[in-house]
């Protein structure tokens, strides 16, 4: 399959490539363009904004999560009716998960999709050094095409011309100039920016004012000349369906360690087909979905996974609403910022009492990182949940990374033994940091073990991508179906 791509990259983060990544989005859906946003790597928030820019949901492109042979099918999948597609890269070009090379990094993505490479280069402190930082980012890897370069923070009509000039010898040619603009700003908090559920209003005039910045400091047409340029999508990739079983082996499992989303609305998700071994008329169970400003942290696929196991999922709000959605039969509950709202989610008793009696019914609860602290007897000295015999708190030290792990023990996500990835990331601690039956074995970059495993519960602060272990959803749906 062949579509229209470009991945935008930067020497390093901080460069702008979110505010590039999502004004051309913005600019090129303004012309009419069906455009299909995607982010390279784990994170959760610039989906929200590329949602805003797109009226598309914001999907991710993780090659650690996620395996490298997903990454294509997993793309054509959010492509799909799409006139072009907008891949903001991760950090710097070619800065990949700690100790493993290339992998999971931008260049890494840009390569086993075939997409053209556009460099954001913060031009503010150089001039002719410009030229010599763009030569060394082309020339590195000769399978990286990087079609053309986006100077951002420039200063003055001199600076632009200084930069010009200097680029006319590196053999990359200049796509748009950006100057120094207040109105896309965003704010930014302990975890990186504020996510768009929590600012909607001034959101919507960011993703907007980014458009308009783009559309007035860059060759649209040249743009999309370039992602035109980009040929099939290599390997004869078919689009990922979230029916049918994953397009890689089953990872191999091994021994646990022992001891300690604007200006327009999105899309509905596609959800894919029922699969076979679910019972003709069999009634979907309720799967409630946790969503709100306090639980952004979602991916589209998890969803869509849940519906093709023949769930009905419901999203609900843990600020708002004070019961359970109507028939609950099982919970998921993601990442997020319940720190930031530890006080409301407190204060809404009746749900806390509900999800209480859900979870000691046996049902099915999965909760990540922030539900792991929303499960907890406290946060930050705040009543939560009480379904963990645990107590949450922030701290000033950031865990953040990549982590392979293991099931120790059955869950309702997956049997003893289930290799899977995850990443890490908060400043948060719970105390203790496993149960008597933990969650995961975590092999990598330590051996640990860590999260709870109580009757239906599975808790940790682990994020996965249940597309590349299709089962958790269909295990989770059946367990809401027999509990």
């Amino acid at each position: 399959m062949s579509v229209p791509r470009l991945v935008v990259a930067a020497p390093s983060s901080g460069s702008g490539k979110t505010t590039v990544a999502t004004g051309l989005m913005a600019a090129f859906a303004a012309r009419g363009l069906a455009v299909s946003p995607h982010k390279v790597g784990p994170d959760y928030i610039d989906p929200g904004y590329h949602a805003l820019a797109t009226g598309r949901v914001g999907r991710n492109l993780d090659a650690y999560l996620c395996g490298p042979e997903l990454v294509a099918p997993l793309f054509l999948h959010g492509a799909l009716g799409c006139d072009l597609a907008v891949v903001e890269g991760v950090m710097g070009l070619y800065d990949g998960a700690a100790g493993q090379g290339e992998l999971a990094s931008t260049a890494h993505v840009a390569k086993l999709l075939g997409a053209p490479v556009v460099l954001v280069v913060d031009a503010s402190s150089q001039s002719r050094s410009v030229a010599a930082l763009v030569h060394g980012f082309a020339s590195w890897d000769p399978e990286v095409r990087v079609g053309g370069v986006i100077l951002n923070k420039v200063g003055s009509d001199r600076h632009e011309a200084l930069l010009r000039e200097a680029l006319e010898s590196a053999g990359v040619p200049v796509l748009g100039v950006l100057r120094r603009a207040a109105p896309v700003a965003t704010p930014s908090r302990h975890l990186g920016l504020v996510p768009v559920a929590e600012r909607r209003g001034d959101a919507v005039e960011a993703v907007a004012a980014m458009g308009a910045l783009v559309a007035d400091g860059c060759d649209l047409a040249a743009l999309e000349a370039l992602a035109r340029s980009a040929g099939a999508v290599p390997g004869g990739s078919a689009p990922w369906t979230p029916g049918f079983p994953p397009t890689h082996p089953s990872r191999p499992t091994e021994k646990a360690p022992s001891g300690a989303s604007g200006a327009r609305p999105a899309e509905k998700a596609p959800t894919g087909a029922r699969p076979a071994d679910t019972a003709p008329g069999a009634p979907a169970p309720v799967v409630a979905l946790a969503g709100g400003p306090a639980f952004t942290f979602s991916y589209a696929e998890h969803a869509e996974l849940l519906t093709a196991a023949g769930a009905e999922v419901v999203t609900f709000d843990p600020l708002r609403d004070e019961q359970l959605p109507d028939g609950t039969a099982g919970l998921v509950v993601g990442g997020g910022f319940p720190e930031v709202y530890a006080g409301e989610l407190s204060a809404n008793e009746p749900l806390r009492k509900a999800i209480g009696e859900l979870a000691r019914s046996g049902a099915p609860v999965a909760a990540e990182c922030a539900g792991l602290l929303y499960l907890c007897r406290e946060l930050d000295g705040q009543p939560m949940c009480g379904v963990l015999d645990a107590t949450a708190r922030m701290t000033e030290r950031l865990t953040l990374g990549y982590r392979d792990a293991v099931a120790v023990g059955d869950s309702v996500l997956a049997p003893a033994g289930t290799r899977m990835r995850g990443h890490e990331f908060h400043r948060t601690v719970v105390e203790p940091g496993a149960g008597v039956a933990p969650a995961w074995g975590v092999t990598a970059p330590a051996r640990r073990v860590e999260g709870f495993v109580q009757q239906g519960v599975h808790a940790s602060y682990l994020h996965t991508h249940w597309a590349s272990e299709p089962g958790v959803a269909r295990r989770f749906v059946e367990r809401c179906r027999t509990s």
